[in-house]
């Protein structure tokens, strides 16, 4: 077992942050920890790469206990490496840059130079070898803070939202530089998203996380609002303006989550008219998900559908469609 956590807590200013039981990762897999802002994805990823200490419970590593003194970490953080969602690139080279790490392991010059073109090379760098960190993109800085962490010859790569902040075009290349890091080097990822999408595509075990905890099933189009109750029937208004249905809460402030196989989808071209149970909006983002499709639809707020591959080619459903969204009741969960 890679890692194996037990009782384990963190608690910040009194507010527990993180409450995990039991859980465990095993070798040789890419993981994917999902769940919303605040559900501790990324206090878990620190805690796994030795950079935060628990406040309660044991973690083991290889199965030996993690003692979390400077002395019993410095082996472990040898083996593990976190990259960060907004990594920190000295304003030297680039080269410098993938060195930093080699010299702290007092890894003899005469092999820094072979392993830093190699790292870059891994990740389509090579050529900015000479480039200075601040003149770098979004999606070029992350790059090479991939090929930072690869010099190190890490067993255990921790990546914190990979992706968030680069173009479409770098996710796909960093998608590609994980899957191929994990295949041909055989290192056990663990990776937070908030793109189920890309989660689908990488990870072979997923982990929700929800205000701490693990969860055994992911809480999608989450949002705030109070309930109301108007003819009759008792909605969630979200942001002053979308009602959503539910039932057996009383009036007030709560969160609810909306299943994204459950929210009915139409195009407006085929549809029979207007009605007010129907919300209108435009598709901007279609993503195969194994066998279905996930289509995200902007009504004035963002939310994921899964539908299958034949009710979308049915429904002749492609990018910038108008179409027409409803939430039943039996979508909305109050949470």
């Amino acid at each position: 077992m890679l890692y194996d956590l037990r009782g384990l807590k963190k608690i910040y200013s009194g507010r527990t942050v993180l409450d995990l039981p039991e859980l465990s990762f095993q070798k040789g897999k890419i993981y994917g920890l999902l769940g919303p802002n605040g559900s501790g994805k990324t206090t878990l990823l620190s805690i796994l790469g030795f950079l935060n200490i628990p406040s309660a419970g044991d973690l083991f590593y290889n199965g030996r206990r993690v003692s979390f003194t400077e002395k019993d970490l410095l082996p472990f953080r040898k083996e593990v490496v976190v990259v960060d969602q907004h990594p920190i690139l000295f304003s030297t080279t680039v080269y410098k840059n993938v060195e930093f790490g080699l010299k702290v392991r007092q890894v003899p010059k005469f092999r820094r130079s072979r392993i830093i073109q190699a790292s870059l090379e891994r990740v389509g760098m090579r050529d900015f070898m000479h480039a200075r960190g601040g003149e770098l993109s979004g999606g070029e800085n992350q790059r090479v803070a991939i090929a930072r962490a690869l010099a190190c010859s890490p067993r255990v790569m921790l990546f914190d939202e990979p992706t968030a902040s680069v173009d479409v075009n770098h996710q796909m290349v960093i998608e590609e530089i994980i899957r191929d890091l994990h295949s041909r080097e055989g290192i056990s990822i663990i990776l937070s998203t908030h793109n189920l999408s890309q989660a689908a595509k990488l990870v072979q075990e997923k982990i929700y996380l929800f205000e701490g905890r693990a969860s055994a099933f992911t809480h999608e189009n989450i949002y705030h609002g109070p309930v109301i109750t108007e003819g009759g029937r008792r909605y969630c208004l979200v942001r002053e303006k979308f009602p959503f249905p539910v039932n057996g809460v009383e009036d007030g402030p709560v969160k609810i989550s909306i299943d994204p196989a459950s929210i009915e989808i139409r195009n407006v071209a085929r549809a029979p008219g207007r009605s007010e149970e129907w919300l209108n909006g435009r598709i901007y983002q279609l993503t195969l998900e194994r066998d279905r499709i996930r289509i995200l639809v902007d009504v004035g707020i963002p939310l994921n559908i899964l539908s299958s591959a034949g009710a979308c080619a049915d429904m002749n459903l492609s990018i910038g469609e108008s179409v027409q969204i409803r939430c039943p009741k039996k979508a909305v969960a109050v949470i």
